[in-house]
């Protein structure tokens, strides 16, 4: 662990798992440690841990790996309804969802 160290808020909210909104608040309430340099607020983390923030970076990683799996998956499932979709039209059969079901009125 290092001695400490000045993070912007969307880091600090990253870190802190804390929303962007409530650290605003923390500093309008002065419950944190900040400076103002050039418009951008900075926030003291007294005992500022570098392998907390990496895990985060990992765990937002994994995110956007999964993410990535889910579109190519997604993009694979929409290909084979369009495959069934003309494989039925060439058959001279319509797709089930063509045909839209009647609006209730109440």
């Amino acid at each position: 662990m290092s001695e400490g160290k000045w993070l912007s808020i969307t880091d600090y909210s990253s870190y802190k798992k804390v929303s962007v909104s409530s650290i605003r608040r923390y500093i309008k309430a002065n419950r944190v440690q900040f400076k103002k340099e050039d418009g951008k607020y900075w926030i003291w983390v007294k005992a500022f841990d570098p392998q907390l923030m990496g895990k985060k970076e990992q765990d937002f990683s994994q995110l956007q790996k999964k993410i990535n799996e889910l579109e190519e998956e997604n993009q694979e499932l929409r290909m084979l309804v369009e495959l069934y979709e003309k494989k039925l039209f060439n058959q001279g059969l319509k797709p089930k969802h063509e045909t839209l079901p009647e609006i209730p009125f109440n």
